[in-house]
C-alpha cells in the first residue's frame, strides 16, 4: 500500500527525538565552547571588543615567566603524586586482596576520600595543615620530627598539596588495582609455589608483571589529572597560588587571565597550549608504557 511506513523505520526516527537533548547538550555546552575559545585565542577579546591578534597570545603565553612557572609546579606536583600514590596503592592494594576478612571494609574506607567532594577535602586538609592545630603537625611532633608551617613556605605548600591529592586518590588507585589483582588466575601462583616459589617471589615474578596494564592505565590517567589541577589548589593558595605563587598551576593561570584579568584571548590560547601538553604526554606515556589502546 502507498503511504505504509515501515514500523522498524518508524520506531528508529522515533529513538532519535529522544537522543535530540543529548546531541543538543553536547553541542552547546562542548562542542561550541572548544570551537569558540580556539577562535578566541587568535584575537584580543576583553569583552565586547575583539581585534585580529593571529598567534600573539600564544607568544604571551610561551613568554610569560609566571606560565612556565605554573608548568613547573603542575609538573613537579603531579609527578611526586603520581610516585607516592600509584606504589602504596599496590602495595596496600596487595595486601586487602590477601586479607581472609573484612576486604570490603577497608575498600569502602578507603574510596570514602575519592568520592568525598574536593571542595570538603580541601576544606580538611586546611585544618590538618594547620601550623598550630593540625593534625598532620601533632603526630609529627609525637614522633619527634620537625613540623612545619606547611601553607606558609613555597616547599612545604607543594608537599601539602601533594599529600592532599595523594589522600583523595589513593582510593581510586586501589580498587583498580585490586580489580586485576582478582582477575589473575589462582592457576599461576599454584604453579609457582609447585616450582617452590616462596610468597615474595610470587609477588615479584607472577603478580607485577600481569599488572603491567594497570599501571600504565593509571599513569596515564593520573597524568591528565595532574595537568588538569585547580580546584582544591585554588582552595589552598587562592588565584595567585600563595605562598610565593609555590601553588600557581596550569589551569590557576588560565582562570587569572580569563576570569581575573578579562584576558580571554590569552586564556584560550594557554588553555591550548595545555591541550596540546596533555596530548603530547598522554601518548609519550603510552608509547613508554606500551599501553595499547
Amino acid at each position: 500500500m502507498r503511504g505504509h511506513t515501515n514500523p522498524r523505520k518508524r520506531n528508529s526516527v522515533i529513538w532519535y527525538f529522544f537522543l535530540l537533548p543529548t546531541f543538543m547538550g553536547i553541542l552547546l555546552f562542548m562542542v561550541y565552547p572548544v570551537m569558540e575559545s580556539f577562535r578566541l585565542s587568535f584575537y584580543h577579546a576583553g569583552g565586547a571588543i575583539e581585534t585580529w591578534a593571529g598567534l600573539d597570545n600564544y607568544k604571551t603565553v610561551l613568554s610569560s615567566n609566571v606560565f612556565w612557572q605554573a608548568v613547573f609546579n603542575t609538573f613537579y606536583m603531579g609527578f611526586f603524586q603520581l610516585l607516592l600514590t600509584i606504589p602504596l596503592g599496590f602495595i596496600l592494594a596487595t595486601l586487602i586482596n590477601e586479607l581472609k576478612w573484612g576486604k570490603n571494609f577497608f575498600k569502602v574506607m578507603f574510596f570514602i576520600p575519592y568520592i568525598t567532594s574536593v571542595v570538603a577535602a580541601s576544606m580538611l586538609f586546611l585544618f590538618v595543615l594547620h601550623p598550630d592545630f593540625g593534625l598532620l603537625n601533632y603526630f609529627l611532633s609525637k614522633l619527634g620530627l620537625p613540623t612545619s608551617v606547611w601553607l606558609a613556605e613555597p616547599a612545604s605548600a607543594r608537599w601539602g598539596a601533594i599529600l592532599l591529592g595523594s589522600w583523595h586518590w589513593l582510593g581510586f588507585v586501589i580498587i583498580i588495582f585490586l580489580a586485576n589483582l582478582q582477575a589473575i588466575s589462582e592457576d599461576i601462583y599454584e604453579a609457582g609455589a609447585i616450582d617452590g616459589a616462596t610468597g615474595f617471589q610470587k609477588w615479584r615474578y607472577l603478580t607485577i608483571p600481569n599488572m603491567t596494564g594497570t599501571f600504565s592505565f593509571l599513569i596515564v590517567i593520573g597524568w591528565i589529572g595532574s595537568l588538569q589541577r585547580f580546584t582544591d589548589i585554588y582552595l589552598l593558595g587562592g588565584i595567585q597560588g600563595s605562598p610565593a605563587r609555590s601553588l600557581y598551576t596550569i589551569v590557576g593561570f588560565i582562570y587569572e587571565r580569563g576570569f581575573g584579568g578579562t584576558e580571554y584571548g590569552v586564556a584560550s590560547a594557554a588553555a591550548y597550549v595545555l591541550f596540546a601538553m596533555i596530548l603530547f604526554f598522554t601518548a609519550l606515556n603510552l608509547k613508554i608504557t606500551k599501553m595499547k589502546i
